[in-house]
């Protein structure tokens, strides 16, 4: 009488797939770290005498409106005040402060109204930016 003996089977890990999974996981955090920013560490830094000044920007808001109304920083001024109002803020300005013009001009203004401060700007040597809208 023959007895059958049972098989002893190895058990198997297929691994296969494990390498996909893997480089999905390190793909994500990868990904995710980029995105993510570190908390800012503050520290006391410390002081010298032969240290450089870094220049800080101010920033002047120049609206005109479609009715030719001028506006300095909410202040109403008119068209001939704008250049003496931009120079007298240009010279009271410190050493290390640079300063721009935010123009924001309305849309139905005619082009020339817009160059006219522009060539103020121009004159005075100060940056001016043209706010847009999109559409």
């Amino acid at each position: 009488m023959k007895i059958e003996r049972k098989k002893n089977r190895a058990a198997e890990v297929y691994t296969a797939s494990l390498s996909d999974i893997m480089f999905f996981l390190l793909l994500f955090f990868l990904i995710l770290s980029t995105m993510a920013t570190p908390a800012a560490i503050r520290v006391l830094l410390p002081k010298s005498s032969t240290s450089e000044q870094v220049a800080t920007k101010k920033n002047i808001t120049l609206v005109i409106t479609s009715d030719l109304r001028y506006f300095i920083d909410d202040k109403e001024i008119l068209k001939e005040e704008i250049e003496p109002s931009l120079s007298d803020i240009l010279k009271h300005k410190e050493n290390n402060e640079e300063i721009n013009v935010l123009l924001q001009a309305d849309r139905n203004l005619s082009l020339q109204d817009v160059v006219d401060v522009i060539d103020i700007g121009n004159r005075l040597k100060v940056k001016m930016v043209l706010f847009t809208q999109k559409p």
